[in-house]
């Protein structure tokens, strides 16, 4: 098996994909907006990716937080508000805001699980800040470490109660940077004692979450040559070591701006560096050509990581009634005078 997530090109899989990815074994893959038309197509589509590997629990993942980052869209799914909007509620009523969040997750996971998805790329912990990049925005759960973590935690519950797996992202946090990795290496040069308060949403879920993201951002603090994604010092003294999460670790998107060298090379330093799996997500036949020429098989360590997440959410043999838990989550925003 390849250590690696890779992409596909369109809505169905082509004949080279097909023959590539049965003969390069990824341990997953991820889904954009190119790869979702109908609920219906989509399922073929989840489903002939399970066909390839003969196996019906695989890591099929997308981004579907709400608001701006959503794969899944109207008018054939759901649309789903932005995370910021449950730290709003919980300002006013932290239960109700944690019990939103939760029936929003079930709710989106259900859907997500209905069409053969697996994995959603969904809590972002970051603490965020005043200077915080754009590029979070709204995505974050709030400015302080106990929201963020409830709010975090009340996601990833309510995924696994829809039958997904959550993730943590993006360790050890991205609320400092100012710049979008997509585009550009943010550098960070808080103290050792202020990352604290960084870190600290992703200690108090370490152990709830079994699959958690790096961020592409260099903390001097910590490692001023190389970005926490392919620093080993990060990921073994900060990620496992501090925040104490010994689930499957995953890159970001290993295309992104902020990394330097080939889409091989780059994956080949984040593997090195201790992280589990790489993110590729375009599906350019050469670079996933490379990176599977560059980093060989997955260890025995990330394959059982691996697994211990695949069976961390199972789906339930009776899915909730979306609208039901949708009907829950309005009247709690009601009840405290706001509105979705």
């Amino acid at each position: 098996m390849t250590p690696a997530i890779f992409g596909c090109s369109g809505l169905e899989l082509t004949a080279d994909e097909r023959a590539f990815f049965r003969e390069a074994d990824p341990a997953g893959y991820i889904l954009f907006k190119r790869n979702c038309d109908t609920p219906e197509q989509l399922r073929r589509l989840t489903d002939a990716l399970r066909d390839i590997h003969g196996r019906d629990r695989l890591l099929v993942s997308i981004d579907q937080e709400g608001g701006r980052v959503a794969r899944l869209c109207p008018p054939s799914w759901r649309k789903w508000p932005a995370p910021a909007r449950f730290g709003q509620l919980y300002e006013i009523a932290p239960a109700s805001g944690i019990e939103a969040m939760r029936l929003n997750s079930e709710a989106m996971a259900t859907e997500l699980a209905l069409a053969g998805i697996t994995v959603d790329f969904h809590a972002p912990c970051d603490v965020a800040r005043p200077e915080t990049d754009d590029v979070i925005g709204d995505r974050a759960l709030g400015l302080e470490p106990m929201q963020v973590a409830a709010l975090g935690r009340a996601i990833l519950d309510g995924m696994a109660a829809g039958g997904v797996a959550g993730c943590l992202k993006h360790m050890p946090g991205h609320g400092r940077a100012t710049a979008d990795s997509h585009k550009h290496l943010p550098v960070v040069d808080a103290t050792d004692a202020e990352l604290a308060i960084d870190i600290a949403p992703f200690e108090t879920l370490a152990q709830r979450a079994q699959i958690g993201m790096t961020a592409h951002i260099v903390f001097t603090a910590w490692d001023a040559e190389r970005p926490a994604t392919q620093s080993a010092w990060v990921v073994e003294n900060i990620v496992r070591q501090r925040i104490g999460f010994n689930g499957l670790l995953l890159t970001d998107d290993i295309d992104m701006q902020a990394l330097d060298g080939s889409i091989p090379e780059r994956s080949r330093r984040a593997l090195d560096a201790g992280c589990d799996l790489v993110l590729n997500c375009w599906a350019k036949m050469d670079d996933m050509v490379g990176i599977v020429e560059a980093c060989g098989a997955i260890s025995d360590q990330s394959a059982t990581r691996l697994d211990r997440a695949l069976g961390s959410a199972d789906v339930p043999a009776e899915p909730a009634v979306i609208d039901a838990l949708l009907a829950m989550r309005d009247s709690l925003f009601t009840a405290a005078g706001l509105s979705l």
